[in-house]
């Protein structure tokens, strides 16, 4: 009986725990994308006269990648 209940409880939430993977996974490919764009414009800007503002830019990019792939 517990199995039995076990697979129905499975079945029914089924699409709940798909919609909850989809929504993290959505979430993990836009910080990796911002955190890949962080990256390329705070190495842009290190590379020139703006090399204050861009180091803390791209170190964030590489935080924000790194969490996202992790």
């Amino acid at each position: 009986m517990g199995a039995v209940l076990e697979t129905l409880w499975t079945v029914i939430t089924l699409p709940f725990r798909l919609i909850f993977w989809v929504a993290a996974l959505l979430g993990r490919a836009a910080g990796l994308a911002l955190g890949f764009a962080m990256m390329v414009i705070g190495f842009a800007l290190s590379a020139g006269p703006y090399a204050v503002i861009g180091i803390p830019v791209f170190l964030l990019g590489l935080l924000l990648t790194l969490r996202s792939v992790g």
